[in-house]
């Protein structure tokens, strides 16, 4: 019987091998559902679903909703348990790729190749960018800043104007640019610099002595916070 963690890794060869330039998000919040990968191509984004010989399809239905709000395609690999009934729980769009355990190692096969997801929404994909990230989306796109907005606000911005505004095609590209160059091990630090920057730009502007103070507050703690990761990240190299 093949589990998730035997899955795994032998998955990643097989899709760099069949897609070429990949970059592999393991885990990632999607809505209520957690997606097991997320696959970053040049110009898509691949929700991707296991569904090993251990599972079963109890959250599977509430799965396919969460992906499809958030990704241009999405797959299900299946174990060999669930090859003959797969296809009657997801969509028709979905693509279908099942694993065998075989005497040499795990063979991939698909069984069906994925369609563009009709039901992906651009709000919900945007939202898988950090919000340093989004600016960058933004400045690319000659877009204001909406420096006092929410992340979610953005996004609806950003989703607003695509197509009319700004082209699909393009939008998918810089995400995917974006999520290509995303250095997990500077998280902290990335976080840390756009919020220190978005603090200035308000002590900038800034004239009431109290307001200047609970800023210069948060910019202190800001510089912590990044003293920190960066001590981290000492100690883990």
């Amino acid at each position: 019987m093949l589990h998730d963690r035997d899955i795994r890794e032998p998955l990643f060869d097989f899709l760099e091998e069949y897609f070429g330039k990949i970059r592999i998000i393991e885990e990632k919040t999607t809505g209520r559902s957690r997606a097991d990968i997320v696959m970053v191509t040049p110009d898509s984004l691949y929700g991707i679903e296991i569904k090993s010989d251990a599972d079963t399809y109890v959250r599977l239905s509430r799965q396919i909703k969460d992906y499809d709000r958030y990704f241009d395609y999405n797959i299900v690999v299946a174990g060999s348990s669930h090859g003959l009934h797969i296809r009657e729980h997801v969509p028709d769009y979905w693509g279908i790729i099942t694993v065998e355990q075989m005497e040499n190692g795990l063979d991939f096969y698909i069984l069906r190749e994925p369609q563009t997801n009709p039901k992906a929404e651009w709000k919900h994909k945007l939202s898988i960018l950090w919000r340093p990230e989004l600016a960058q989306l933004q400045e690319w796109n000659d877009m204001p800043k909406y420096k006092e907005k929410s992340k979610a606000f953005v996004c609806g911005k950003i989703a607003e104007r695509i197509p009319e505004r700004i082209p699909e095609e393009r939008v998918r590209e810089q995400v995917s640019e974006i999520l290509f160059e995303r250095d997990y091990n500077e998280v902290d630090a990335i976080l840390s610099d756009y919020r220190r920057g978005e603090i200035q730009k308000k002590l900038d502007q800034e004239t009431d002595p109290r307001k200047r103070a609970e800023l210069m507050m948060e910019q202190a703690k800001s510089r912590l916070q990044l003293r920190q990761a960066g001590r981290r990240r000492k100690r883990s190299g």
